[in-house]
């Protein structure tokens, strides 16, 4: 496994690490699905050990996988490890009985029972988990006030900072000074990694770490769903109703999959190398965090761990999603 160092920090994470937004399950908040179909834990346990021994040190969490569901099972699956790894965690989607999720005593409370679930004194990092900081802004500076004074409690390492947009990325970065950020990335949709955007610019500025979810396209880049029969989810999936899985949306990628699947392979750990090491080749990416469900699902994303692509098979993935 190889490791890469985080923007300016001391924090090294493995290139291919976990994201644990599945472990969370079925989910509601605010009346809105935001979960997945539910986990085996033993499965989860399996997948999460494996990785271990092939040097995976970075898991990524938040308050509100499962409302908490998702961090209590970690904890329980590293035990007594739990400090041997990287553990992310965010605030922002669980609102609780606040106003607002981004009040500070909010804020503080959420990390307190991060903190509890996780069984740790501390988070590695702690992300604000979206750019919406209400109206005009208004909860921004007191969170950042609050987030920073977390950190020098010593309850937190570094800050980071989720978000959706340029817009959002612009104008946080310059004051929330995250060391690590995070949004979708894929081969099918990088526009926070390419050249000369805004996001990009700011990455290059301020030596920032960038952290991709959703980098195999939720199971799209695997080729896993076919137009003609399109996926069905059940109630509490947030997939359900998302448009990437519907039929029109899914025949206009799938003659790209078949040019992957001739160019790299059809199998799903081929599949996952071209799609993870695609953007583990921009230098700005300190890991991707695919999801996972179940062991055979780690060993495919780690089959890419130390299989880079070369020039040649990036720009050939590049032009396929760009064309």
């Amino acid at each position: 496994m190889k490791y890469r160092k985080l923007g300016k920090t001391d924090i090294s994470i493995s290139e291919i690490s976990l994201g644990c937004w599945t472990m969370g399950g079925l989910n509601w908040v605010n009346g809105i699905p935001n979960g997945w179909a539910n986990v085996d834990e033993k499965e989860i346990a399996e997948a999460i050990n494996y990785a271990i021994d092939q040097g995976v040190n970075h898991f990524d969490n938040a308050d509100v996988y499962g409302n908490g569901r998702a961090e209590r099972m970690l904890a329980r699956i590293l035990g007594k490890r739990t400090y041997d790894f990287i553990i992310a965690t965010k605030v922002g989607w669980f609102p609780g009985t606040a106003e607002h999720p981004y009040e500070p005593q909010h804020i503080r409370h959420q990390l307190e029972q991060s903190l509890v679930n996780l069984k740790r004194d501390y988070v590695d990092i702690y992300y604000f988990h979206h750019g919406d900081f209400g109206p005009n802004d208004i909860y921004l500076d007191d969170a950042i006030e609050v987030m920073n004074r977390l950190k020098d409690e010593g309850k937190i390492r570094i800050i980071g900072q989720s978000a959706y947009s340029h817009a959002d990325f612009e104008k946080l970065i310059p004051r929330v000074k995250p060391d690590v950020i995070q949004s979708f990335a894929s081969a099918i949709d990088y526009r926070f990694l390419k050249e000369g955007t805004p996001t990009r610019k700011l990455l290059d500025e301020y030596q920032i770490s960038f952290i991709a979810f959703g980098p195999l396209a939720q199971g799209i880049l695997l080729g896993k769903y076919s137009s003609a029969n399109p996926p069905q989810f059940e109630f509490g999936d947030h997939r359900a109703n998302a448009d990437r899985f519907k039929p029109e949306n899914l025949a206009k990628v799938e003659p790209k999959i078949e040019l992957l699947k001739q160019k790299f392979g059809s199998s799903n750990r081929e599949l996952a190398r071209a799609a993870l090491q695609f953007l583990l080749h921009f230098s700005q990416v300190g890991a991707v965090i695919p999801g996972f469900r179940n062991l055979e699902q780690v060993k495919s994303n780690l089959y890419a761990a130390d299989n880079p692509l070369t020039e040649e098979e990036f720009e050939f993935i590049r032009k396929v999603f760009e064309e």
